[in-house]
């Protein structure tokens, strides 16, 4: 299966399903409108200046759309029609964006996909909320389909959104109190960083796999193995990112630079395993780098060195590996056809094996 080209087939019509929901401009007849009349009046001019236009700014910038593809790949696994699937396929794409307008804040970023931060463009009190709109707006096909879904589908799909929500808002927690020097972060292990990273990055590809496994009405067991599977790949996903903000060029550059994860004092995993490696000299000096969240390119050059030195960026590359094919063990045992393994297999190494 090529999955690149899957990938560019589904992109379109994921964001018309989006501008379904989520419309360029709010009209009064606008899905939101339908499932939630206001009282008094329409007042659509802030409501296009202050959400649709920032909204809309971050999802024109692209992205590769993997984790609403990967909710077809698992509805299409399951023996659902991507008909069925393609509405509630925008609850995680939507979530992740809303996540980046907010990261971007959080961080003090310059630039995102090439451009400026949405906050640099529109302020950070309309960045802020049109984030946090992002996390909610995408549930609207949950209320305006609830009519397709058993009652039990809906419990379930809520009770997903609502424990992987909480569990971003940990990574996130873990993410920032390390990178600020605000909770010990010279002291941690592989495990701490592959908990952040499951709570911050595997979330939303465990909620696309969780709640198309449930609209797809698989049993408990298959939706926990799928949705630990996707956990996986977010994961490995997320470790990829960093390898790239270290050594590819092209990816660095719309971030601003190659090693941004540097500028901002980040503990990923290459730096856990170089500090827990390195000789008492390089550790002090690579804690050094990343507590001053240097703009020198030459400093960032100098840690990336001392991480090479360590063979670091390679043994981040084979745990990327490792814990996908270990979920993905568990998981291939309940799918039902062979067809469907291949493609969900085929499509965890793309994603791990990318180099932009």
């Amino acid at each position: 299966m090529d999955i690149e080209k899957f990938l560019e087939e589904k992109a379109p019509l994921i964001d018309k399903a989006i501008e379904k929901y989520i419309p360029r401009k709010f009209s009064k007849t606008s899905v939101l409108f339908k499932v939630n009349p206001p009282m008094y009046s329409y007042n659509l001019e802030p409501l296009n200046k202050a959400i649709a236009e920032p909204v809309w700014d971050m999802l024109d910038r692209g992205g590769k759309r993997w984790r609403p593809a990967l909710f077809l790949l698992i509805c299409e696994a399951l023996g659902k029609t991507s008909d069925y699937c393609l509405d509630f396929s925008i609850i995680p794409e939507v979530i992740h964006n809303g996540t980046l307008v907010i990261d971007d804040i959080e961080d003090s970023s310059e630039l995102r996909r090439g451009k400026p931060c949405t906050y640099k463009i529109f302020k950070t009190d309309i960045a802020v909320n049109a984030g946090n709109a992002m996390y909610y707006l995408p549930l609207l096909p949950l209320m305006a389909q609830k009519s397709k879904l058993t009652p039990e589908m809906q419990r379930d799909v809520y009770e997903v959104y609502v424990q992987e929500m909480i569990n971003l808002s940990m990574g996130q927690a873990m993410d920032i109190a390390w990178h600020r020097g605000i909770a010990n972060a010279d002291a941690l292990d592989e495990e701490d960083y592959l908990q952040m990273c499951a709570y911050k990055t595997g979330t939303l590809a465990r909620m696309a796999a969780k709640m198309a496994a449930v609209l797809a009405g698989a049993n408990q067991p298959l939706v926990e193995k799928l949705g630990r599977f996707a956990e996986s790949i977010g994961v490995a996903f997320q470790m990829q990112d960093d390898v790239l903000d270290l050594t590819g060029v092209e990816f660095a550059k719309k971030k601003g630079g190659v090693g941004q994860d540097i500028t901002e004092g980040k503990r990923t995993l290459m730096v856990i395993y170089t500090l827990k490696k390195a000789n008492s000299a390089d550790k002090k000096r690579l804690i050094e780098i990343l507590n001053i969240h240097t703009s020198d390119q030459a400093l960032r050059d100098e840690a990336i060195s001392l991480m090479q030195k360590y063979n670091a960026i390679e043994h981040v590359k084979r745990t990327a590996v490792r814990i996908v094919e270990e979920s993905w063990s568990e998981a291939e045992k309940l799918l039902p056809t062979p067809e469907a393994k291949e493609k969900l297999k085929a499509f965890a190494e793309f994603l791990i094996k990318r180099n932009k």
